[in-house]
């Protein structure tokens, strides 16, 4: 813009109000980082407590392999025992 002995011509409605809306959107966006970063830390403190659970996890992992495993044995045994039982009645 063109100065009149050396000051600033006043800015049109338009240029104002585009100064305006400028100056919110960057308060906005200062607020979505903020934002931002207070879900970040949050997300990283559920993160932590989740691995806090890790050993637990697997203590409970292995308690269910072992419990699945003792039905096919004792299914098994049932099964030898019953044709055992048949061939001795026979």
């Amino acid at each position: 813009m063109a100065t009149i002995n050396g000051t600033q011509p006043e800015s049109s409605y338009f240029e104002q109000q585009r100064a305006l809306l400028v100056n919110d959107v960057a308060v906005s966006l200062e607020r979505v980082l903020q934002n931002i970063n207070k879900l970040n830390r949050s997300l990283e403190g559920v993160i932590a407590v989740g691995n806090e659970f890790g050993q637990v996890e697997g203590l409970w992992s292995q308690f269910e392999n072992v419990m699945a495993k003792e039905p096919e044995k004792e299914g098994a045994k049932n099964a030898k025992e019953g044709a055992a039982e048949e061939g001795a009645q026979r």
